[in-house]
């Protein structure tokens, strides 16, 4: 008899939990599914932002666009990238992750914005974090820029319109 109880109180401990986390479940699988990671980077992020950044992340998450999916994977890069782990082999890995997805990898000053304001239990320093993205955007640019100085395949087409 007290193994009936234990066991209904165990699944209505399951149940009440499934419940209670679901929109964070779903916002967790959302962006895992779409860079196809496991989830304990995301619960990672969500869990190192504090309660109540944690859950305006989810609604963010939740209730937005593509292009909020796209900043909540590029806040996810910045976390793992300048708080996690800042080696180039990791920014190479995270950055890659978001191209495959078919996400926009450039970090805009809007997205280091956001990422101050979801981190900032954490408290970054904005200034470091600047200088991070502008890291970034060096590690990544020139390989664009060098394309458009040789010119081989760039044609102008305003004279065609």
């Amino acid at each position: 008899m007290i193994w009936l109880m234990l066991a209904t109180l165990a699944l209505v401990f399951i149940a009440g939990f499934r419940v209670l986390n679901t929109p964070t479940r779903r916002a967790c699988q959302r962006l895992t599914q779409r860079l196809n990671i496991e989830p304990v980077h995301v619960e990672s992020l969500l869990s190192q932002m504090g309660k109540q950044q944690g859950e305006a992340f989810v609604r963010y998450l939740l209730n937005g666009t593509e292009s909020h999916l796209n900043n909540a994977a590029m806040v996810l890069l910045i976390y793992q990238t300048f708080i996690v782990n800042g080696s180039d082999d990791n920014l190479n890995y995270w950055r890659s992750l978001i191209r495959k997805a078919g996400l926009n990898a450039d970090i805009s000053p809007q997205q280091v914005r956001l990422a101050l304001d979801f981190l900032c239990e954490l408290e970054p320093d904005p200034a470091e974090m600047l200088a991070f993205r502008l890291r970034y955007q060096q590690l990544f640019a020139p390989a664009s820029e060098e394309i458009g100085e040789k010119g081989d395949n760039i044609y102008i087409l305003d004279h065609f319109r």
